[in-house]
């Protein structure tokens, strides 16, 4: 991971305690993924407060030994109990049971995290951070860091439909009117 995209992270208070409430919950394969990660990025790139922008931290997770909604929901019940932020916490290996419903695509299982986190509607957006045991940031990015450190807004076409991505790139051009957002 670039030492600057770590040194911008840390900066955002609310995500460290995120992280580290996150890294005791203790669950497989997990990261902070989207918004509050790149969000941070974006904030400190163009001068702004650390978690400005930010409605929501996103705890991703991946456990594929029960894919009930009961299972998932007392993860996040028990994760509500020990986050202070708004944390919405959701497993995965769960997303194509609800997904093609709700966006009206099919998905395929994700086999990972990793795998769930490059599907998400932006390039830049595809990044998840976890802080390990020793403290220290571990990254993980599915298209690099160029997009992110650009402040370019580039299309995911791999899952999210079209009009979810447009969506959210309105958005992001009225709170960041520095980012360069591209056409789908």
């Amino acid at each position: 991971m670039s030492a600057r995209i770590e040194a911008l992270l840390r900066r955002n208070e609310t995500l460290v305690g995120v992280l580290e409430r996150a890294r005791e919950l203790g669950l497989p394969g997990w990261y902070v993924t989207a918004g509050a990660v790149y969000q941070t990025v974006w904030n400190g790139l163009t001068g702004r407060a650390p978690a400005v922008g930010i409605r929501d931290y996103d705890l991703s997770y991946h456990d594929d030994s029960d894919l009930s909604w009961e299972a998932e929901d007392a993860v996040i019940r028990r994760a509500a109990e020990v986050f202070e932020a708004d944390v919405e916490v959701r497993n995965q290996a769960r997303v194509h049971l609800w997904y093609e419903e709700k966006w009206g695509l099919p998905c395929p299982p994700h086999p990972s995290t990793e795998a769930a986190i490059a599907t998400f509607p932006a390039t830049g957006a595809c990044i998840g951070a976890r802080l390990e045991a020793d403290g220290t940031l571990r990254l993980h990015t599915a298209y690099g860091t160029d997009d992110l450190l650009a402040l370019v807004v580039r299309p995911n076409r791999v899952l999210a439909p079209r009009e979810v991505y447009e969506t959210k790139a309105a958005r992001w051009s009225q709170q960041w009117p520095e980012l360069v957002v591209l056409p789908w």
